[in-house]
């Protein structure tokens, strides 16, 4: 049996650790191109895994505020189009179902059934006219957590070569290695979960990891070259 994932959860996993490897990458990458020392090295990724982190999670947390806010907002105005104009309300739930198939008085019938229960017609003007998801109570905490924690986490695979050898070639490579391993596995998860190609999501997400990573690079290896 597939495994399966909350969509919101699993967005926020690939935004915190995608985020990580490549903010960190690009770092790391650039000041090797500077000829900065590991130390300094380490001192600065540190530096940003700390502040990108936090960061993250506060976005994460800000934003599904607004998306909470904005639903909540939405959910009073549709109660009260179906109290002060009923027969609009009415008009746009016999357009999502004919855009289901039904008409004539198979759709009349079901436009009753619907307006009889009017959390059900609520709910079907917030899921099929507006396209809204309910956004819980406690979901902006989580989404901070998970977006900051995911962040973390990512942010340390490129530090890892740091920790062993202090030879630039040896970080660079092994920073890059460790680092497209886990985009490709971040990107693997996501097509897991979802319906896209293994092999395709998993490849998408290494190439945009990289080409942020040599970006670092080319300015790291650009401002060490002047004088």
């Amino acid at each position: 049996m597939e495994p399966h994932s909350h969509p919101t959860t699993l967005s926020d996993f690939i935004l915190g650790s995608q985020d990580g490897i490549v903010n960190v990458l690009g770092i790391l990458l650039g000041l090797l191109a500077a000829g900065t020392s590991s130390k300094l090295i380490l001192i600065a990724a540190l530096a940003a895994l700390a502040a990108e982190s936090i960061s993250m999670g506060a976005v994460a947390y800000t934003s599904t505020l607004s998306r909470r806010s904005l639903y909540l907002s939405e959910v009073e105005r549709e109660r009260r189009e179906m109290v002060e104009v009923p027969e609009e309300e009415r008009r746009e739930v016999r357009e999502i179902l004919a855009g289901w198939g039904f008409e004539g008085e198979e759709q009349e019938e079901m436009l009753r059934r619907i307006e009889s229960k009017p959390q059900a017609m609520l709910d079907v003007m917030m899921a099929f006219e507006l396209r809204l998801a309910p956004v819980h109570a406690d979901q902006a905490r989580q989404s901070a957590l998970l977006v900051g924690g995911a962040t973390v986490v990512g942010s340390f695979i490129p530090l890892i070569p740091v920790f062993f050898t202090t030879n630039p070639w040896a970080i660079g490579i092994g920073s890059v290695v460790l680092s497209a391993a886990m985009l490709f596995a971040v990107g693997w998860y996501e097509a897991r979960t979802t319906l896209g190609s293994l092999w395709t999501s998993g490849t998408r997400m290494v190439v945009i990891g990289l080409v942020a990573g040599f970006a670092g690079f080319l300015i790291g290896h650009v401002l060490g070259a002047l004088p």
